[in-house]
């Protein structure tokens, strides 16, 4: 049997295959949209894909399955489970088979029984793995269930997707669940579906895979066996969700796009007349540059996400869905940022602009737009004294955990919505955890209007290093 992992840094997520090669079957489980690499395993290592099988409706990623089943002519292994509600809506596009609690399907000699295990979902089901004919199980796909150290949050229904009153409900459902898990044989190794990094936890590990007997021991939440404090821990102190999981669990119930049905984006060269003109018809427009090179010079009502490893997630906080998007990157970053654009299901990535569109456009005569950058020694008087305004744009764990006296707290994520709350009667100093965040947060304000900002450099971190006030 083989048993090959793959891992997705930008959004934390874990697929797997699993082939027999005694028949040269195989089976993808959780697949990302990006299916080259189970393309190429399968072709290395002389296997055929026939099935690609699903934990649950995904809310954090743009799933694979309908990708690769279509591709491929594979079947695709789905919840049968939850009811109407969470039933798929792709169904007739590809090959599939609806499962349910106890079901069995075979990959040339690998068995896998599935079990329903809901609480981060209603139709949730986890994959047991028996290599051979072993009356004991190997191991199991957990998907959103168990992680190492953690279990799936049942609040993503109702704060993203906006389900209302079922958090509990899940909760109550996730506390069933763990029960049956708990019985499996301590030996039983536990590949789960997102590692360290994901959102849809607040306590995952940074290792790849556990063993039910590990978890039993060390999770806290198998560890509960009172259920009414299992559901008061379980929801408590929940990260924000990204706005993105609500985008994705629609794509992901009616099916996303095939890849091949989208264009790749287009390089342009516009001059300052034809941009001017398109930024004023609303062109939204995101500047992948490193904050100091945004800061130093940039193209008015464009906002900054760098390129790097958090790309996906930001711009699923800020970026659009409902319009085109339009880069400013390089030719080598432009596939790699298109492809992290579109695994979270910004599909209209329409074209691109060189990184030296900047010095082109400002010869051409177009007026390029800085800020500020200071650090918390150079800003802390003017703090104390409130000759500025300060705000902390950190999660709501971070501003709990302590925070500057004087500063008011607008996550991110919530920024441009809650714009209007924005104090402007003073220059507004922009403040996170160590810059990076607050960097986005002063292009998003420059974009919308508010001009007189400075990003704090090092954030509260550096700020705490040089044991400047800070309160809770």
């Amino acid at each position: 049997m083989l048993l090959k992992y793959f891992y997705d840094e930008r959004l934390a997520q874990a697929s797997y295959m699993v082939g027999c090669q005694a028949t040269g079957e195989a089976l993808v489980v959780d697949p990302s949209r990006d299916i080259q690499a189970y393309l190429d395993t399968a072709q290395k290592e002389g296997l055929t894909i026939r099935y690609v099988a699903e934990t649950h409706i995904h809310a954090d990623f743009v799933s694979g399955a309908k990708e690769l089943a279509s591709q491929t002519g594979a079947t695709a292994v789905l919840s049968g489970e939850g009811g109407e509600d969470w039933s798929y809506q792709f169904l007739d596009q590809i090959n599939h088979k609806l499962v349910h609690d106890g079901d069995q399907f075979k990959v040339g000699n690998v068995t896998i029984e599935v079990m329903h295990t809901p609480g981060h979902t209603p139709e949730s089901i986890s994959f047991k793995l028996f290599d051979r004919d072993q009356d004991t199980p190997m191991g199991i796909f957990t998907g959103d269930f168990v992680f190492v150290g953690d279990v799936g949050r049942p609040d993503l229904l109702e704060k993203a997707a906006g389900m209302e009153n079922t958090s509990e409900v899940g909760a109550r459902q996730m506390f069933a669940s763990l029960q049956t898990i708990k019985e499996l044989p301590e030996h039983m190794q536990v590949w789960p579906g997102h590692g360290a990094g994901s959102a849809c936890g607040k306590a995952l590990g940074a290792i790849p895979s556990s063993t039910v007997g590990y978890e039993k021991a060390t999770n806290w939440a198998l560890r509960h066996t009172n259920e009414e404090a299992f559901v008061e821990d379980l929801i408590a102190e929940q990260p924000e969700p990204p706005k993105y999981f609500a985008v994705m669990k629609k794509v992901n119930k009616e099916g996303p796009a095939l890849l091949s049905e989208l264009g790749e984006p287009v390089k342009m060269e516009p001059s300052k007349e034809e941009l001017e003109s398109k930024l004023e018809e609303g062109m939204q427009v995101i500047d992948t540059r490193f904050p100091a090179q945004f800061a130093e010079a940039h193209i008015p009502g464009t906002y900054n996400i760098p390129g790097n490893q958090s790309f996906a997630n930001w711009a699923g906080w800020l970026v659009d869905y409902d319009k085109p998007v339009y880069l400013i990157a390089s030719d080598e970053a432009i596939t790699s940022l298109t492809k992290a654009l579109r695994s979270i299901g910004v599909d209209y990535v329409k074209g691109y602009m060189p990184l030296d569109v900047i010095s082109t456009l400002s010869a051409q005569g177009m007026e390029m737009e800085s800020y500020k950058v200071t650090t918390p020694t150079e800003i802390a008087d003017n703090i104390a004294n409130k000759e500025v305004n300060l705000l902390d744009v950190r999660n709501q764990g971070e501003w709990d955990s302590g925070h500057i006296p004087q500063a008011k707290h607008i996550m991110l994520g919530y920024l441009e919505e809650r714009i209007n709350e924005v104090p402007t009667d003073k220059p507004v100093v922009l403040q996170c955890q160590s810059g990076g965040r607050s960097a986005m947060a002063t292009s998003i304000l420059q974009a919308n209007g508010i001009k007189d900002v400075i990003n704090m450099q090092g954030g509260f971190g550096s700020w705490s290093k040089q044991e400047l006030p800070q309160t809770k």
